[in-house]
């Protein structure tokens, strides 16, 4: 495995992982906040900073992303 392919397979693991706990936090289903994050630019929030994000405590990461997607017309 190439360190590309170890890179995309962390990010697609966090972002797997963040998007679950960001569910469970605003009592939605998984898709539900897919399609709640991908509406609101918390997706494209989550690819620009999934780095940063995945050092951080999961609570401070979901909170991020509700910022986000509040400031984009989100209103769970």
């Amino acid at each position: 495995m190439t360190t590309i392919d170890k890179e995309i397979g962390d990010k697609i693991n966090f972002m797997t992982f963040i998007i679950t706990k960001f569910a469970r936090a605003y009592k939605m289903n998984s898709q539900e906040a897919y399609f709640y994050l991908k509406k609101y630019g918390g997706l494209e929030y989550l690819d620009e900073f999934w780095w940063t994000l995945h050092v951080e405590d999961p609570y401070w990461s979901i909170k991020a992303l509700y910022q986000e997607c509040h400031q984009n017309g989100g209103m769970r």
